[in-house]
């Protein structure tokens, strides 16, 4: 279960994408997914905050079982820092198949599991300084994924949908991620290849991530509910511990290593 829990932010994605009608390149869609997410992209062009429904499916290749959730997510980027990648908080709300919520400020990280009566408390700066590569990090690097990753097409390269897939492996062994495959939707890149225009649409679907040990992650966004640049207050990312739990905070060698 608490595995379970670091790896969704990172298979979340933050985590990407789908393919070509004959005018857009790699290029093209690549740029459409990275530039959002670039401290140096003008404020008009830049993604702020995201609120949708998800759905996630989990395949625990040794038990050869597949565990199903949904929810709410809430995401919020901070530019300020121009110097360095944007700083994001997020907020994951379960409904099923068990309530939890997963949130950061984009300094702290919480996990509530009700049914253990408990919340997971660290802090992210430690977490990334012990392991760069971890899930509780990643999505501060959508706006660099052609840096930290080897991209090309998936096979096939696109959905039922004409929406372009590509397929991402690190440039360097990580311990967790393998593979990710990113779908991208094809009116954000129509946007940008016709109207030179990114930002008002979050360009990811879907991402499926694959770990050392062959899990796999799914996680889809669902498009008729995204709300995009909407200001959402900052307060959604402060977490208040509910009364009477038990507080655990794990070192950042606990997460995963």
């Amino acid at each position: 279960m608490k595995k379970t829990v670091y790896r969704i932010v990172l298979f979340f994605g933050f985590c990407l994408l789908a393919v070509p009608v004959a005018a857009e390149s790699i290029q093209d869609v690549i740029t459409t997914l990275e530039s959002p997410f670039r401290s140096d992209t003008s404020e008009a062009r830049a993604i702020h905050d995201i609120e949708t429904e998800f759905t996630q499916e989990s395949t625990i290749a040794s038990l050869d079982r597949v565990q199903k959730g949904g929810g709410r997510v809430l995401l919020k980027f901070d530019y300020q820092r121009t110097d360095r990648v944007p700083r994001v908080s997020f907020r994951w709300e379960y409904d099923f198949p068990t309530r939890q919520e997963i949130v950061s400020n984009g300094k702290t990280f919480w996990a509530y599991i009700p049914e253990n009566n408990q919340v997971i408390q660290t802090e992210l700066e430690q977490v990334s300084d012990q392991q760069p590569d971890s899930p509780l990090t990643f999505l501060t690097g959508l706006g660099n994924l052609s840096r930290d990753f080897l991209i090309r097409w998936a096979s096939p390269s696109r959905d039922a949908q004409n929406n372009y897939i590509l397929f991402l492996t690190p440039k360097r062994t990580t311990s967790t991620i393998q593979s990710l495959t990113v779908v991208v939707d094809r009116r954000a890149v129509q946007d940008y290849t016709n109207r030179n225009v990114t930002g008002e649409r979050f360009p990811i679907i879907e991402t499926r991530g694959v770990d050392p040990n062959d899990n796999v992650t799914l996680i889809r966004f669902d498009q008729q509910m995204m709300r995009v640049n909407r200001g959402i207050s900052d307060s959604f990312f402060n977490y208040m511990l509910p009364a009477g739990v038990d507080v655990v905070r794990p070192t950042g060698s606990q997460f995963g290593r």
